[in-house]
């Protein structure tokens, strides 16, 4: 499932895929791999995205 809510999050921070990258400590294929569903990412780099966006994981990573 892609994670849309995260996009257009780092988005709204006016942040690329490799300066998330960059502040979570991973590659860039990662965060676009989570955007795009096709990784799990663990609670630790969940929490990282969230501190990075000021956003909380129910707001990134809750499926409604």
């Amino acid at each position: 499932m892609k994670n849309l809510r995260m996009k257009a999050a780092r988005a709204g921070k006016d942040l690329s895929q490799q300066q998330l990258a960059d502040l979570c400590q991973v590659s860039r294929q990662t965060i676009n791999a989570i955007e795009k569903g096709d990784y799990n990412p663990t609670i630790a780099l969940c929490i990282a995205i969230c501190k990075a966006l000021d956003k909380t994981l129910d707001e990134l990573f809750w499926e409604e």
